[in-house]
């Protein structure tokens, strides 16, 4: 076991480094052992063939590359110096998943955070954020022991299948609320799935993060507020350009081609504010489709409830 390292001098020593990365890195981590008393990985695994500094692992297009720690069954984990971009280093993490046996945990680290991904199966993606200051408490040091000892402490109780059926039980609320406001079908139809579009595309990075989800917060006691925010939004998407100081991609295929809403209500955005702070990166399109699609048709509405059981009988 490395000497035990007290919480307060890991942060004294941790907080004033100005290292580069690849100076930082294994020491760091080295420290981080010794702060919850857990064997290196050269203590508890000579060989490095479960636990080790610099892992081999192929990326997805098959180019090789290198996690710097990975402890099979438990996490994969990548650094980035002090106030870097995390979201880089998770996105090598993805790539390297696969290679790695798709260990539970995801984790980056920029020294004076540690964030952890899940990676579970057919479970909603979660996030925690350790940050020095966590680590003087002991519920930051609890869930720092749990990385290394147990993963399956941050696995979510919900599905991703649970979630998504969720999310378009809630989708049809909606749509109901504005077929009985006269609006036609198709039109209905047309306006959510811009809005579905938008929710999954600010959660995987295509519109700026949780910029959608804030313009629904702002707006939801404003319907003409957000009215005039979201009409110019799609034109910036139509387009490409910019929404207020943040660049809008430009988004072809024709779901953006111009920029007509359907004005939600104080109900409508009541029900929209619900749903948008549901992580949709983690939801898949592929049920979240055809439920969506059932939810527009009120003859196939059973299918919603009873009937409902896996991904496998939705997309049958």
């Amino acid at each position: 076991m490395p000497e035990p390292l007290t919480p307060h001098t890991f942060v004294a020593k941790w907080q004033d480094v100005t290292l580069k990365e690849t100076a930082a890195v294994q020491e760091h981590f080295l420290d981080l052992c010794a702060l919850i008393d857990h064997p290196t990985p050269a203590q508890d695994d000579p060989h490095g063939t479960r636990f080790t500094f610099e892992a081999g692992a192929a990326k997805l297009d098959g180019q090789q590359g290198w996690a710097d720690v990975w402890k099979r069954g438990f996490f994969a984990w990548e650094y980035k110096g002090k106030h870097a971009n995390l979201d880089k280093a998770y996105q090598q993490l993805l790539q390297y998943r696969e290679s790695l046996q798709n260990p539970p945990l995801l984790v980056v680290c920029d020294i004076e955070r540690i964030v952890v991904h899940t990676n579970f199966t057919n479970t909603i993606k979660q996030t925690y954020t350790l940050t020095l200051d966590d680590l003087l408490t002991p519920q930051g040091l609890e869930r720092l022991k749990a990385i290394f000892r147990d993963p399956d402490s941050f696995k979510a109780t919900q599905t991703t299948e649970q979630v998504t059926k969720a999310a378009a039980e809630t989708f049809a609320l909606l749509a109901d609320h504005l077929r009985r406001q006269g609006h036609a079908p198709d039109r209905v139809a047309h306006f959510l799935i811009r809005l579905l579009f938008c929710l999954f595309a600010e959660d995987i990075d295509l519109l700026p993060k949780g910029r959608f989800t804030d313009m629904v917060a702002t707006g939801r006691h404003d319907p003409q507020g957000f009215a005039e925010m979201l009409a110019a939004l799609l034109r910036a998407m139509a387009k490409g350009g910019y929404f207020g100081a943040e660049r809008i991609r430009h988004f072809n295929g024709g779901l953006f081609d111009d920029a007509s809403i359907l004005e939600l209500d104080y109900t409508g955005l009541g029900i929209l504010h619900g749903i948008a702070h549901l992580d949709w990166g983690s939801i898949e399109p592929s049920i979240l489709g055809t439920l969506f699609e059932r939810s527009l048709d009120p003859g196939k509405r059973a299918q919603l409830g009873a009937h409902y059981t896996s991904k496998d009988d939705i997309l049958l």
